[in-house]
């Protein structure tokens, strides 16, 4: 392992769309979504810690997470939880991990990645991160992992690429693409020249400085600002009065979509963003009949293609419905069609309208 490879999981988010099972005080990248055995966050820091010492494994995460964290992951040094003070979205908690491991080491390189994703083949992945951190080690540039589409999906951005080749199996950066419509994500996918962005991104942590200066100046200045406090006891301090004056807004926006030097390695390691109640039925088992139950007293009649999570010895007779997305938890029961999951965000907002944050 090279003891410069570091890897910082970003796991600060409150993963709504998998409310009620997500809650703001449990969110989901600290649940057994897919009834593995181990939580979201667990597998993401097992498969890193394959290829990546230990030592510089970083989990950046909200304050009121951080004990969720340690009890999780009880190995992990207690100085490699980074500790947001609020949530301001992926730039300031890329540059704060970037400032700060500036000072430990000039030479490092970093994968940034999300605490709650998907990933079947880790060797494939193993592999396509080790390319990475290759390419970065030799090029001025900034790299995210593309995934090679498999069907026309609505819910993730999209990133066109060059197809004339920088280096083996490295591609420059055409254009970046937020949620297309339906119409749009069939040319894309048709054409050839179009990635899912998986979001996981690779780079010298030298040349993201760099990159916060040139395209986000105002927030590279008040994290360079605190760069003598930075792994001291005065770190807290120091960040407590930056988070404020950060932006809120995306890792994607702020740099990536302007920056002249991004990459995509084009990539296939049986990867979900696991957004969704639909992406979580995807990947687990099913009965004949399509359904996905987590619950060992689950009774399924005539009912096709459901998502079923429902806590284990809690008896739960399930008729008729199709293509529904049912879970209970000890204070919410949710029955919503699976085509209308993109609403959950909503159905969690009225929610908190007409009962409160009693149920958040």
């Amino acid at each position: 392992m090279n003891s410069n490879h570091n890897v910082a999981i970003m796991a600060g988010g409150i993963g709504s769309r998998f409310w009620p099972m997500s809650r703001t005080s449990y969110p989901k990248q600290f649940l057994d979504i897919l009834n593995t055995g181990r939580t979201l966050i667990q597998q993401t820091y097992d498969r890193f810690k394959k290829f990546i010492p230990e030592e510089n494994i970083y989990i950046v995460t909200s304050e009121e997470y951080v004990e969720l964290v340690k009890a999780q992951l009880p190995n992990l040094p207690i100085n490699n939880i980074v500790a947001e003070p609020s949530r301001k979205n992926t730039a300031p908690c890329v540059a704060y991990i970037s400032y700060k491991l500036k000072q430990l080491n000039q030479k490092g390189a970093l994968i940034c990645a999300p605490a709650d994703h998907l990933i079947l083949d880790e060797t494939a992945f193993t592999k396509v991160c080790l390319e990475a951190l290759a390419f970065v080690s030799n090029n001025k540039a900034l790299v995210t992992l593309g995934i090679k589409p498999t069907h026309p999906n609505t819910g993730y951005g999209y990133i066109q690429f060059e197809q004339q080749s920088a280096s083996d199996n490295v591609f420059k950066v055409k254009t970046f693409t937020e949620k297309p419509n339906a119409e749009l994500a069939k040319t894309f996918v048709s054409s050839g020249e179009f990635l899912w962005n998986s979001g996981i991104f690779v780079w010298q942590i030298s040349n993201i400085i760099t990159a916060f200066e040139k395209y986000m100046p105002e927030m590279a200045e008040v994290f360079e600002s605190a760069k003598d406090a930075y792994n001291t006891e005065k770190e807290k301090e120091a960040v407590d009065k930056i988070y404020p004056q950060c932006t809120n807004i995306s890792i994607d926006f702020g740099v990536m979509e302007k920056a002249d030097n991004v990459y995509i390695i084009p990539s296939s390691f049986g990867w979900s963003d696991l957004g969704t109640w639909n992406s979580a039925h995807d990947n687990m088992e099913k009965d004949y009949f399509g359904n996905a139950v987590t619950g060992n007293q689950v009774m399924v009649i005539d009912a096709t293609r459901n998502m079923v999570h429902v806590p284990d010895n809690k008896l739960v007779l399930l008729q008729g419905l199709d293509d529904y997305i049912i879970v209970d938890t000890k204070d919410v029961l949710m029955i919503c069609k699976k085509d209308k999951e993109q609403e959950i965000k909503q159905y969690v907002a009225e929610v908190k309208r007409n009962k409160g944050d009693k149920y958040l």
